[in-house]
């Protein structure tokens, strides 16, 4: 959190609207994807462009145009796109600042959404979290990413393809398959937590330990940090599907429905396992009590053993003059005798009172 308000702290003083990239530091350069989508189903180009300009030709086309744009700490591209498509300066601000909050905002010629985008390293299991600002507009959408990367893969399938419904919809569709996409990552990444869990939870009925429970505890942050990208997103679709927007069509709400409906069973998913992890801390504290009051019980029983035998080894280390018992000849062994039956006799007591 600190690390955020510092970073944020970078504007203090500018005006409204000032470009300045607020998120990690990055020093690759910013790569371009431009995707074009015809509405007549014939027709797809795909092509790496190098300058914003190079889409001004696009923007009156009867076809859907998909503009991709990794890394946004270059200032000048974020500008060049405000420029090029009419873009407002606090949105052009909003974009450079990675720690929004998901919203939706409607400024009648185009749509604004900013959603959080999670994706998982299948080898490292490490989850990577980052924002998506979504620009769309009559006949182009426009998504900026922090980096290279993304689960837009089947989206971009689908487009290669000539006969799904993608390739026959406008932008507000496109829209929504971005969106849908980004949401079933959210169903990826959990699918991989839970396995984690179930490991997690075999291994705390068998053995628990130390490691078990920082686990534990990291899996509870990853889900605290998981549920803050998440459940924002929630009031972003309910806006698309509720709210009236010109660019959004009746033919696309009913989509835009379903991708809610996914968040909240995702949002219902957070809160499940967080109550999993709660009772497995709770269980792993539990097993740790009862091994403790295992090992208390055994210490009480030992000592309790011990103490008519210290008692009578006491008396006899007295070893006053005219005890008489220190001049008898069996009187060592009889000492040893009565202590091993006083040893039996409580074993057999704590044994019938169920105590061991």
């Amino acid at each position: 959190m600190s690390k955020i308000i510092h970073r944020v702290s970078k504007k203090r003083g500018l005006p409204p609207g000032s470009l300045i990239y607020i998120g990690k530091e990055r020093l690759e350069k910013v790569k371009i994807t431009m995707t074009l989508i015809d509405y007549d189903s014939d027709n797809m180009e795909e092509k790496e462009i190098k300058d914003l300009g190079e889409c001004i030709p696009y923007i009156d086309k009867p076809t859907t145009t998909w503009i991709n744009i990794y890394g946004i700490h270059d200032t000048a591209v974020i500008e060049k796109a405000g420029e090029v498509f009419g873009i407002h300066p606090l949105v052009l601000e909003d974009i450079l600042n990675t720690s929004q909050r998901p919203k939706t905002e409607d400024f009648e010629d185009y749509i604004y959404t900013i959603i959080k985008m999670i994706d998982t390293d299948l080898e490292t299991d490490e989850i990577k979290t980052e924002q998506v600002s979504i620009v769309t507009l009559k006949n182009i959408v426009i998504t900026f990413q922090e980096r290279h990367g993304d689960v837009f893969n089947p989206v971009r399938k689908r487009i290669k393809d000539r006969k799904p419904r993608i390739r026959r919809q406008g932008s507000d569709y496109l829209t929504y398959a971005l969106l849908d996409a980004i949401v079933d990552g959210y169903f990826l990444t959990f699918e991989r937590l839970n396995d984690r869990i179930e490991d997690l939870e075999t291994l705390l009925l068998e053995k628990p330990t130390k490691f078990i429970l920082d686990e534990i505890y990291q899996l509870k942050r990853i889900i605290i940090n998981l549920r803050k990208a998440i459940v924002p997103s929630r009031d972003t679709i309910n806006n698309l599907v509720h709210e009236e927007f010109s660019l959004v069509s009746s033919e696309t709400t009913p989509f835009l429905r379903d991708v809610y409906d996914h968040i909240v069973q995702i949002i219902e998913t957070t809160d499940h396992i967080r109550d999993i992890l709660n009772g497995m801390i709770d269980a792993y504290n539990s097993i740790m009590g009862n091994k403790m009051n295992e090992v208390m019980k055994v210490l009480t029983i030992i000592a309790t053993l011990f103490i008519p035998l210290t008692f009578i080894a006491g008396i006899y280390g007295m070893n006053f003059t005219y005890m008489p018992e220190l001049a008898w000849k069996w009187g060592y062994f009889a000492v040893l005798g009565i202590m091993a039956i006083a040893t039996l006799l409580m074993l057999v007591y704590f044994k019938k009172k169920e105590w061991i």
